[in-house]
């Protein structure tokens, strides 16, 4: 049957795809099947095909066959006028999306001492790397910290604890201690060294329950069978210090977190004879949780500089 005598029937059950809408610009830039079939390496009924199950999908006529050459309709130059929207959209994506992961910003989680110590050399590392991708850090509790990466709203997180949901996963990446500190006009600074229990007769000054801090000491008092009751908690690792300086108590901190104080003779450390304080740094992440080629990088970056952070 001729073209243009061809009936045209509604098929609305198949899905176009981009092959034909690929196949019937081509059909318009070539200016026929035979030419068209054969910039695309295809076969000619193949060809043939896909404008026939386009105009029976959509229940038009694009193209009117006049003498050897086929002409757009004007609902078929309606349709190319679409088809070109749509593929150089696509074009647009194809090359786009190949650049988005390396363009993608990243959240990062951390607690207290890993977002005060460490974490900032790694931003500023990783920046000279990836000068386009936007860092933004959020410092929390390692307890709020579990929170946002299971809502998916953090990429990943440096912890100074283990997870307590067991939907997340976490690797090492390095350590560090924390020790006891008083005053130096603490009748404790005087001495070679104390019992958890004799350090626990004083006013505790002691992050709060939820970070990394906190339960290291919570879990170290239990293995002694003490329980720690607080005179001071807060979130702010500097008004404990502040606190302790001025002889308010004695706290249990990050050695990172007090060493400055402890050098300029605001603080004295009183070793503890029964117990250590020792935590892992991790890397904490939704196991589910795409990691872009930026976030991998950092993540790398983390465990390639963990051997010179540990003490």
């Amino acid at each position: 049957m001729p073209y243009n005598k061809m009936k045209i029937r509604k098929k609305r059950g198949e899905t176009m795809t981009l092959r034909h809408f690929r196949i019937f610009a081509a059909v318009c830039k070539e200016g026929g099947v035979t030419k068209a079939a054969k910039s695309l390496y295809l076969a000619q009924p193949a060809v043939s095909l896909a404008v026939r199950e386009l105009e029976e999908h959509y229940g038009v006529r694009l193209f009117d066959r006049i003498g050897h050459r086929l002409y757009l309709t004007q609902a078929g130059k309606e349709f190319l006028r679409y088809t070109d929207r749509i593929l150089a959209l696509c074009d647009e994506l194809e090359t786009g999306a190949r650049q988005w992961g390396d363009r993608s910003p990243l959240h990062i989680g951390s607690s207290m001492t890993i977002g005060t110590k460490l974490l900032p050399a790694l931003v500023q590392d990783f920046r000279r790397r990836y000068p386009s991708v936007k860092v933004t850090v959020e410092i929390q509790n390692s307890g709020v910290i579990e929170e946002k990466l299971l809502e998916n709203a953090m990429d990943f997180a440096l912890i100074e604890s283990a997870p307590h949901s067991g939907k997340l996963a976490c690797r090492r990446f390095s350590g560090d201690r924390m020790v006891a500190v008083c005053s130096p006009k603490d009748p404790l600074a005087k001495e070679q060294g104390v019992t958890l229990a004799q350090l626990m007769t004083k006013p505790l000054l002691l992050r709060e329950k939820g970070s990394g801090t906190r339960d290291l000491f919570d879990s170290v008092a239990r293995s002694h069978n003490l329980t720690a009751e607080p005179m001071w908690e807060s979130v702010n690792t500097q008004a404990l210090i502040e606190a302790v300086a001025m002889g308010l108590g004695v706290s249990v901190l990050p050695w990172r977190l007090v060493q400055d104080s402890v050098g300029r003779g605001l603080l004295q450390v009183v070793p503890v004879q029964d117990a250590v304080f020792r935590r892992d740094f991790n890397i904490l992440y939704h196991p589910d949780k795409y990691q872009t080629k930026p976030a991998r990088d950092f993540l790398a970056l983390c465990q390639e500089a963990g051997d010179d952070l540990e003490e």
